[in-house]
């Protein structure tokens, strides 16, 4: 089965199984974990993928954010969950502390059914307001397909991401 059948299996799954997640931990567990395996990261090896990664804020010291996806032992995105039923636009503040304190390139915030990838394109180091790409996986079209498949672990190259991401940027303005 290749990327884009998984993706479209995957989001009839999503709508099959809402009716029975009742809580922020059922939609990592039903949603956001086989999201990830979709994408060919391993959710049960913390050496690719960390849950509860730390990002401690200063003298605020034990943050965690729900997963890190690792390259080399350094995470290279941030993926911050709410339960499905919750919208995300008050949760990218939480997204955004976390983002700075690390080396982390990307950030992800989802409830498991709408999706939002972020970076740093305004300032360095600082997770921009809006996200670069987004989508809501039941309704998932081909061309945002073709665009997640470049976070897919054998296609995921940072700088060619950030190339996308900036052009991305420009054509949702």
């Amino acid at each position: 089965m290749d990327f884009k059948d998984e993706i479209r299996q995957f989001a009839k799954r999503v709508d099959r199984l809402l009716p029975q997640i009742k809580t922020e931990e059922a939609t990592k567990t039903s949603l956001v974990m086989p999201f990830l395996k979709i994408l060919g990261y391993d959710v049960f090896d913390p050496f690719e993928v960390q849950p509860e990664f730390i990002a401690d804020i200063g003298i605020k010291k034990g943050e965690k954010v729900d997963y890190a996806i690792l390259r080399e032992d350094k995470p290279v995105i941030l993926i911050e969950c709410k339960h499905y039923a919750d919208g995300l636009d008050p949760h990218n503040s939480q997204l955004f502390r976390y983002f700075h304190t690390t080396e982390a390139k990307f950030g992800l915030l989802t409830n498991g059914v709408e999706y939002r990838f972020y970076t740093d394109l305004v300032t360095p180091n600082k997770m921009d307001e809006k996200p670069f790409f987004e989508f809501k996986i039941m309704d998932i079209k081909d061309n945002e397909v073709s665009e997640l498949r470049k976070f897919h672990k054998t296609e995921f190259d940072l700088e060619s991401i950030s190339s996308v991401a900036s052009e991305l940027k420009y054509f949702m303005s």
